[in-house]
């Protein structure tokens, strides 16, 4: 097995917003690439470091992808996991509006890509976004044209025509949310067919994710039942813009090779999204859309993510020369 380093840092984005980043690639790595560079971002409840890089089966995403000679990275945006959290998360949920807007979490992205770029000297990097982080890669792609070499949209929203499973509850929209585990688990399991939902997750892996993700929150932590505290951000967003007939991003404006991949049971962001944006991307130097059997919204995280893999692993090697 090839030998990986491991770094972590936090970059700052804003004054008193500092954005956790982790690193992965061979040792023995001695040039750095654009074609072989990745950023992971990710969704809208869930850090990223417990998601792309929870060893399951004794890999994960982040290692698959590294141990072919790959530069990786992922960040949290403001307000999860182990980057710095807006004051108002420590605040009673409805003292304070929405937190970590898409605007906001665009402008951590960014911080962290320049701060990639410059770190290994190279002009562009690849992007991918698993669900919310669709829109937040598609935006900064948008945005930065000319810093992207390739764009992959996992899960990726888009118009809703059916209600968002991240149901918000009676009252003004507060600062955040709180997931508990089981909470979590009865979103996973939403529109896996019956006779399927007990081997679509092998033994131990919700548990081994749950217990990393869980305890990126140490305030949450220490509720009855334990949950996570997730900014309502991405909440608000889809409220003025998804369900009200309003994009967030054109993707028309992209022009970087694309990669929408989606699973069949994804009740989160159906399969309707993903085949609305593929006809968009009118000036896409390079496009495709995959659906992939037997997949839910956490596809990376169940017994069939090895056909997730090889996907995306099969569009970022043909950027490479």
């Amino acid at each position: 097995m090839i030998s990986l380093i491991t770094e972590e840092m936090m970059v700052p984005s804003e004054p008193g917003i500092d954005i956790f980043v982790r690193n992965k690639r061979p040792t023995n790595l001695a040039k750095y690439t654009p074609e072989r560079t990745l950023l992971f971002v990710h969704g809208s409840t869930y850090p990223a470091h417990t998601g792309f890089d929870i060893p399951l089966g004794g890999q994960s995403w982040m290692e698959s992808i590294a141990s072919r000679g790959y530069d990786i990275y992922c960040l949290d945006v403001r307000g999860y996991g182990r980057s710095t959290r807006p004051k108002a998360m420590d605040e009673p949920p409805q003292s304070n509006p929405p937190v970590a807007r898409t605007p906001d979490a665009v402008k951590d992205i960014t911080a962290v890509l320049n701060f990639i770029l410059k770190r290994r000297g190279i002009a562009r990097l690849n992007l991918l976004g698993w669900s919310w982080g669709c829109t937040l890669m598609a935006t900064t792609a948008v945005q930065n044209p000319d810093k992207v070499a390739r764009l992959m949209l996992y899960a990726p929203g888009w118009l809703r025509t059916a209600p968002s499973l991240l149901a918000a509850g009676p009252g003004p929209l507060g600062a955040y949310r709180t997931v508990t585990r089981e909470q979590a688990k009865a979103r996973w399991m939403n529109g896996v067919p019956e006779h399927k939902q007990a081997t679509l997750i092998p033994p131990g892996w919700f548990e081994q994710w749950a217990d990393a993700t869980w305890a990126t929150d140490p305030v949450g932590a220490k509720q009855n039942p334990p949950v996570v505290r997730a900014p309502n951000g991405t909440v608000q967003d889809t409220q003025e813009f998804w369900t009200s007939g309003k994009t967030m991003y054109d993707p028309a404006k992209i022009t970087v090779p694309t990669l929408i991949v989606i699973g069949e049971w994804d009740k989160d962001t159906p399969p309707y999204m993903a085949q609305a944006i593929f006809p968009l991307l009118v000036n896409s130097s390079g496009k495709r859309l995959v659906m992939l059997a037997e997949g839910t919204h956490h596809m990376m995280l169940e017994k069939n993510r090895e056909a997730l893999f090889r996907a995306v692993q099969a569009f970022l090697d043909e950027g490479i020369e």
